[in-house]
């Protein structure tokens, strides 16, 4: 809750909730349960095992049939719960991320999200938040407002109180000033409702990641379906038995089917969204989690970023006087120094600002008379300018005037006529000042007779009053959060509206790399492409900023093939946030147009977390390929058992049908979703260098391993099952002999494919619950299969003895775990 300051209530509770319940909802969207319940019929695996119930009944198989219809009902009722899961996340996450606007209620002012406005409310809108309804200005400050949304122009319009002018329209921007007004129109009723209509039928842009997943997939249907007729017909004219061909030719379909891929993108993506929210991390778009463990370069601010953002008035030099007071000096100080007087007037008067609120609290203290409520700002020159300034004129009802400027030092001096002594002298104050860290701004006064204002604020001559010195301390971590993000590969870089000399003594002192070279906006924006691409990556802080120059950088650097991430709060930094792979706002200091320009928000504005942000961004997309490379190397063997005995003729070809291969599916869906998804970071994963964003988990160099796992695997089961044959044991007993060797295989494949560089011993050691819960359980279910006579039915299994079951045991220990001697080769070459 904020003090409220202006002379509006607003509405009352009781009014609220009676505007609420007379708001009709124009339309009812279809409930979340039915969107996933049809999703969840419509998908192909799920039609598959159907039709294979179907032809079970027809076969007159009627307790296969029961047992698969039972399965399908598992299996769809687990990915149901996943997608559901899913979704949960996301809508939280939209629940957090949605907009917020202030709002004057019960004579309070008050924060609450964009949805609960309502008619009658009275809204305050500042310098760098989007206007959040519609409405009519009842009280303003030199508002101004970019209405490009709706007329496509770009500059911006005054607004006030007078009739002409006191109309405001939703989504629109506040440049500057700021405003109270009363809402006339919301939702479908405001005038930008319409091309948010138009929004709706424009599709999300799909994550990278996702198109390789949907094309490999989309790759492997076709495939296939190609089998599924192949089988059906070479079975059929080898069996004659149309029936028991369908049933070979689905078998082997669903075994090439990899559904499981999408979903655990899916799946990863959103919940590592959530995993995000709770560290303090908003995220807007599953993009930006794919993206973030590829980032090789940051671009941050230096204020309220590297800094606290709690300035400190460290020090005031006087020009006339000469006067130089210190921090200590203006404590002590019993009347108010003409310098941070004319610096409070140059600020706004309801100050949001830290130097500003700094000055404020200044001049209450030591004015004698506070005169601040008996003048009204008459007009505002908004901060503009390279370098940049602003300047407000104030005035009383008896017509004293207050003209008063700040802002970048240089700036009033170019206004000031001031001689080339003063200027050199001037100078070297600042020098001075700035190599110590502090935030040098100018301060200036002015004269003016009659209501005739200059059309630009340098237009006016100044007179220099002197300097004000601000202090903010670097944040404790700091040191610390650059250690982490140089450790990780990724390169820092300072882009600040602030001088060199204060930025690099700031710099300097949280151990920043490369604090001795800097450049300006104005000379970034004069360099030729040529030079900056050779010099982007050598120069790391930039100072002078503006929003060229800043959207400039970030395009260099993508030139560079770099991927960026950039920090921001204001209006100026949207345009660098939007352009960025990875924009971040900050969740308190950041402007509301920042918020929305940007992919992520940090919502207590600390930089440690994007290094968490970075180092989930990296565990989700190995966990993820592990996952697809399991998911890969499992599907191989089911395969190939079901294809090659047929293609070379064995005396037993039907080893598999769909009943087995939905009990493997009921294994590998929870592992590769739910096992993979909670593995821990990898030790190592935070000491390489970013991956490459345009790497992919379906390139040969990526695949080939899984492919190799997966015909060993193949190896291992058929040459157990080929033996038995050869031996004369029936067709039943080398099922299960193959189907044991799989299973002990699919335990042996998810425990050592926890990392492609540690060794089991050492992932052993990762904690994660649920690995011994699901393989635990795929033991439990295959013994009961084996052991259990109403199953044994079912699945077409004879019981085993202890020694042919631990043939199946070592047999899938030899033909997994071979790749423990590659890891091992691979640490050494590391």
């Amino acid at each position: 809750m904020i003090k409220n300051p202006f002379p509006f209530s607003g509405l009352s509770s009781a009014e609220v909730e009676l505007r609420k319940k007379n708001v009709t909802i124009s339309g009812k969207e279809q409930s979340e349960f039915i969107i996933i319940l049809k999703e969840t019929i419509f998908e192909p695996i799920f039609i598959l095992l159907i039709a294979s119930a179907l032809v079970y009944f027809l076969l007159g198989e009627f307790s296969e049939a029961i047992f698969l219809l039972s399965a399908v009902l598992l299996v769809s009722t687990i990915s149901f719960f996943q997608t559901f899961r899913t979704r949960k996340a996301l809508s939280l996450l939209e629940v957090l991320t949605a907009s917020k606007t202030k709002v004057i209620r019960d004579g309070k002012v008050i924060e609450i999200a964009s949805e609960e406005i309502v008619l009658g409310d009275f809204l305050i809108s500042e310098e760098g938040s989007v206007i959040a309804a519609d409405g009519k200005i009842v009280h303003s400050n030199d508002f101004a407002v970019n209405e490009s949304v709706l007329t496509g122009e770009s500059f911006s319009q005054r607004k006030s109180t007078e009739k002409e002018r006191n109309e405001v329209f939703q989504g629109t921007l506040a440049v500057s000033g700021l405003a109270v007004y009363e809402v006339t129109a919301t939702g479908d009723q405001s005038r930008v409702a319409q091309l948010a209509e138009l929004a709706k039928e424009i599709k999300t842009e799909k994550p990278p990641l996702y198109k390789q997943i949907l094309s490999f997939v989309k790759s492997m249907t076709i495939i296939g379906a190609i089998c599924f007729l192949l089988v059906l017909i070479f079975y059929y004219f080898q069996t004659n038995k149309f029936l028991d061909s369908l049933l070979m030719a689905l078998t082997l379909a669903m075994s090439i089917l990899p559904e499981e891929i999408p979903v655990a993108f899916t799946t990863f993506m959103a919940l590592g969204a959530w995993k995000l929210s709770k560290t303090g991390i908003l995220v807007k778009g599953l993009n930006t989690v794919e993206t973030l463990g590829a980032a090789t370069v940051i671009c941050i601010d230096k204020t309220g970023t590297i800094t606290e953002n709690k300035m400190e008035l460290a020090s005031i030099y006087n020009h006339r006087s000469k006067e130089l007071f210190t921090k200590e000096q203006i404590k002590e100080q019993k009347t108010l120094n003409e310098v941070a007087e004319f610096g409070m007037w140059a600020s706004e008067p309801i100050p949001f600002d830290p130097m500003e609120i700094a000055l404020h609290e200044l001049y209450k203290k030591l004015s004698t008379k506070d005169i601040r409520k008996n003048f009204k700002m008459i007009h505002e020159y908004p901060l503009d300018g390279q370098p940049p300034m602003m300047t407000h004129i104030f005035e009383n009802e008896n017509g004293v005037r207050y003209i008063a400027a700040k802002g970048a030092p240089e700036a009033i001096i170019n206004v000031s006529g001031l001689s080339e002594a003063e200027k050199i002298e001037i100078n070297l104050k600042i020098k001075s000042l700035a190599s110590q860290g502090f935030r040098v701004l100018g301060v200036g006064k002015s004269d003016l007779i009659g209501h005739s204002f200059p059309l630009k604020q340098q237009d006016f001559s100044f007179t220099f009053l002197g300097l004000l010195a601000f202090y903010d301390p670097p944040k404790e971590n700091i040191n610390k959060v650059f250690e982490q993000f140089y450790q990780a590969g990724i390169a820092v870089k300072i882009i600040t509206g602030d001088n060199a000399l204060t930025t690099s003594a700031i710099a300097k002192q949280c151990g920043f790399k490369g604090a001795e070279k800097t450049m300006d906006g104005k000379e970034l924006i004069k360099m030729s492409d040529e030079k900056l691409l050779n010099l982007v990556d050598e120069v790391n802080i930039y100072t002078r900023m503006f929003p060229e120059a800043k959207l400039r950088i970030i395009n260099i650097l993508k030139q560079k093939s770099h991927i960026v991430a950039m920090t921001g709060d204001g209006v100026n930094d949207s345009l660098a946030l939007k352009s960025s792979h990875i924009g971040i706002a900050m969740g308190k200091k950041g402007s509301e147009v920042a918020r929305q320009a940007a992919s992520l928000i940090l919502i207590d504005d600390n930089l440690l977390h994007m290094v968490e942000a970075i180092a989930l961004g990296r565990r989700i997309y190995e966990n993820l390929k592990k996952a697809i490379q399991y998911i890969i190397s499992i599907h191989i063997p089911i395969i190939l058992i079901v294809t090659v005995p047929l293609l070379l003729f064995w005396k037993y070809t039907n080893f598999f049908s769909p009943v087995h291969v939905i009990f493997l599916e009921l294994i590998m869906g929870p592992t590769c979703s739910i096992i993979f998804e909670n593995e821990p970071i990898e030790a190592n994963s935070m000491n390489k260098a970013p991956r490459k964003l345009s790497a992919t988990f379906f390139s040969f160099q990526e695949l080939s391993i899984s492919i190799i796992q997966g015909i060993i695997i193949t190896t291992s089961c058929l040459g157990m099952g080929y033996y038995y044959m050869e031996n004369n044991y029936s067709i039943a007993e080398v099922r299960t002999i193959i189907y044991s060797t799989l299973i002990f295989s699919n335990i042996f494949l998810t425990l050592s494919n926890r990392s492609f560089y540690y060794s089991i011993f050492t992932t052993i050691r990762y904690k994660n619950n649920l690995i011994p819960l699901i393989l635990g359980i795929s033991v439990f279910i295959l013994l009961l299969s084996i052991y259990f006579s109403p199953l044994q039915d079912i699945f077409k299994f004879v019981p085993l003895s202890i020694q042919e079951l631990s043939y199946c045991f070592i047999a899938a220990f030899i033909g997994v775990m071979w790749i423990e001697v590659f890891k091992t080769t691979r640490r050494r070459e590391s």
